[in-house]
């Protein structure tokens, strides 16, 4: 039998529900991850090598442990195939990721999530057959990117050239009822939702008249939504 720690508050077979996630490697990304699925209400089975970190976990996350996830039998110990949704977060020992997840695919685990630290990387996993490679470091910079050369508040790119943002809306939208402004036929983008002090976020209708001081979120193609923002 592979030896672990275990340190949790809740039944271990509370676990296996289908609101339960297991996130490997509690380092910064997947400590992060594992702390917000918490806050959602999602319980949380982490597991780690290192027992400071594992220690620093207690009682933070549902269950935490300390184990060799690129044993096999470790994982069954643990019921890792009885959960739905994996994430590989492991990003310092790249030999330690592509063999979790390799095992985590012989287990047959429906919904796994891996960190890729490289191109390569993620094309090792992608050939493996891990259907949602994420680049965490690659895809902030992207994002921070965006935010430094113009006036959004904030940048999300949904898929290939197509992203949302968030951001204060240009004087030749102030005033007017959106259908006047003609926003998606002059500029390409829609003005999907809006921001006022005191009143909180709203859905736009083509009646919706944006005021100075109010923050939107405009959707469409990346360069668009982009120019779109720098207009003043």
């Amino acid at each position: 039998m592979a030896k672990y720690s275990l340190f949790g508050r809740h039944d271990p077979t509370r676990l296996m529900e289908a609101e339960s996630v297991v996130v490997i490697g509690l380092g910064r990304f997947g400590s992060a991850l594992a702390l917000e699925l918490m806050r959602a209400g999602t319980e949380v089975l982490g597991i780690d090598g290192d027992e400071e970190v594992v220690q620093a976990h207690n009682r933070l996350l549902t269950h935490v442990v300390r184990a060799d996830s690129t044993k096999e039998a470790t994982l069954r110990e643990l019921s890792v195939p009885d959960f739905s949704s994996v994430v590989v977060a492991i990003g310092g020992d790249i030999q330690a990721n592509i063999l979790t997840a390799s095992l985590l695919l012989k287990l047959g685990i429906a919904n796994i999530w891996a960190k890729a630290v490289s191109d390569p990387h993620g094309e090792i996993l992608t050939q493996l057959g891990v259907q949602h490679v994420i680049y965490p470091e690659k895809d902030m910079g992207k994002r921070v990117a965006h935010l430094v050369r113009g006036a959004m508040q904030d940048y999300v790119e949904i898929g290939e050239n197509f992203a949302i943002v968030k951001t204060t809306p240009p004087a030749a939208v102030l005033g007017r009822p959106l259908a006047e402004t003609k926003v998606r036929a002059t500029y390409g983008v829609t003005v999907t939702a809006f921001h006022r002090p005191g009143a909180g976020w709203s859905y736009t209708s083509v009646d919706t008249v944006l005021l100075e001081g109010d923050v939107i979120l405009v959707a469409g193609q990346s360069e668009r939504v982009e120019a779109f923002s720098l207009l003043r």
